[in-house]
């Protein structure tokens, strides 16, 4: 199986991840938080890209030998699905939040058939919501969703139990607790900012209020 450490350290490397332990960052959700990580800036070193793409890979092919085809969910999971899904010769679709308002009005881009199984790509979890709403869409197509890859992955318990009441089988590469501990044995952090980073997933809607 992937290394979280190896993982955390490839993130570390190219700078994907920021922390802010005395401030914060505003997501899009309009949570506070001292950690943003943008795996998107992976995509932009070949070598790196090459060995997370790999790594992805393997535990597709360790965990859901039985998978049909990938699904990356929009926007961030499209590259990692598709460069997965070419390595291991599988179809690719991608899901968009909701459906288009014009054309077609496709929320799935692409061809997947009922009764098919595929497996979920993710570049981050952080509450499962829009993964879980690429599940829906398509489980509603017909689609046997067998489970679901990310990259990095929050920790957050809410995700976890959405994950867990459908069903859904879920594996990241690395995680919140490798890479606190990764930043603390190189000296990125001290101990106190660790305790302030580990206070903050145990409230994040709370966070900077």
């Amino acid at each position: 199986m992937t290394d979280a450490k190896i993982i955390a350290e490839k993130l570390l490397q190219v700078k994907a991840v920021a922390l802010k332990p005395q401030g914060f960052f505003t997501w899009a959700s309009g949570w506070k938080s001292p950690i943003y990580c943008d795996n998107r800036k992976v995509l932009s070193h070949p070598y790196v890209r090459e060995f997370i793409k790999s790594e992805l890979c393997n535990v597709i092919f360790e965990q859901f030998e039985a998978a049909q085809g990938l699904a990356g969910v929009a926007t961030a999971g499209i590259p990692w699905g598709a460069m997965a899904a070419d390595q291991l010769k599988l179809p690719f679709v991608y899901v968009r939040p909701k459906p288009k308002e014009h054309g077609l009005g496709n929320q799935i881009e692409g061809d997947c058939q009922p009764g098919q199984k595929w497996v979920v790509i993710e570049d981050l979890v952080s509450t499962g919501k829009s993964s879980l709403q690429a599940v829906d869409a398509l489980v509603e197509k017909g689609i046997e969703v067998i489970g679901m890859v990310s990259i990095f992955n929050y920790g957050f318990p809410i995700a976890q139990q959405e994950f867990e009441k459908k069903s859904i089988k879920y594996y990241s590469l690395t995680d919140y607790t490798s890479l606190l501990a990764l930043y603390l044995e190189k000296g990125i952090i001290t101990k106190a900012e660790r305790s302030i980073l580990e206070e903050w997933r145990k409230d994040p809607v709370g966070w900077g209020k």
